[in-house]
């Protein structure tokens, strides 16, 4: 019978420390040792997902994790002023030809969003909740 007791999900980076320094310090995320060489990223909710090491990581192709938040723009704001880029599409890179404006963000195709990049190069997004 499968019978989980919880789920986590996971994700890798090319550099362990240079991830625990963003998820902490740029985006004042909880993180913690996770064991065996491996961090754990305290998610707001509670929600946990482990962070860990591949020599040969590729980056995501795809948002990895999403950040719901009430004003979009404030948020790419606050990301920006700690050295956080979020215009990393321009027009015609997403989904049907769509763009982001200025400050990177998509507006007026269903909730508004704005992607940035972690320091491996894993995609995620702030979406308005």
């Amino acid at each position: 019978m499968f019978a989980p007791k919880n789920a986590f999900s996971g994700f890798s980076v090319n550099d362990l420390d240079a991830a625990a320094a963003f998820y902490r310090d740029s985006l004042g995320l909880a993180v913690a040792d996770g064991g065996m060489g491996t961090l754990r990223l305290t998610l707001p909710g509670g929600a946990e997902v482990t962070i860990y090491p591949k020599e040969n990581h590729e980056p995501a192709s795809f948002t990895i994790l999403n950040f719901a938040v009430e004003d979009v723009e404030a948020a790419v704001d606050a990301l920006n002023e700690r050295g956080v880029v979020t215009k990393i599409y321009s027009d015609g890179d997403l989904m049907g030809g769509m763009g982001t404006d200025a400050k990177g963000i998509m507006r007026g195709h269903g909730s508004e969003i704005a992607w940035f990049k972690d320091p491996a190069g894993n995609v995620l997004s702030v979406i308005a909740a």
